[in-house]
C-alpha cells in the first residue's frame, strides 16, 4: 500500500474524493436529525458535485470506462439539483 501511495500522487485524488463524496452522506443524516425530519441540505450537492468531479478525475487517470460513465451521470444529476435549488431561490 505505500509503494501504491509514493508512486502514484493520484491516488491521493481518489481516496480525497472518495472523502468528499461519503462525507455528504453524515451532513444529511446531521440535518435529518436536527431537524427531526428527512432533509437533503444544500451542502449535500455540493459536495456530490466535488467529490463526484475528484472521483471522474481519478477514474480517467485510471482509464476505467465503467467508473468514468457512473461519475459522469452523476454530474449532470448534482449540478442539476444545485441549478433547480438557484432557480428556486433567485
Amino acid at each position: 500500500m505505500t509503494e501504491i501511495l509514493n508512486q502514484n500522487p493520484m491516488v491521493y485524488v481518489g481516496f480525497l474524493g472518495q472523502l468528499l463524496f461519503s462525507s455528504r452522506f453524515i451532513v444529511q443524516w446531521i440535518a435529518s436529525e436536527r431537524a427531526r425530519n428527512s432533509v437533503m441540505p444544500v451542502v449535500f450537492w455540493w459536495l456530490s458535485l466535488a467529490g463526484g468531479a475528484t472521483l471522474l478525475s481519478y477514474a480517467i487517470w485510471r482509464m476505467d470506462p465503467v467508473f468514468i460513465i457512473g461519475q459522469g451521470m452523476g454530474l449532470v444529476v448534482y449540478a442539476r439539483n444545485l441549478f433547480l435549488i438557484r432557480s428556486a431561490t433567485a
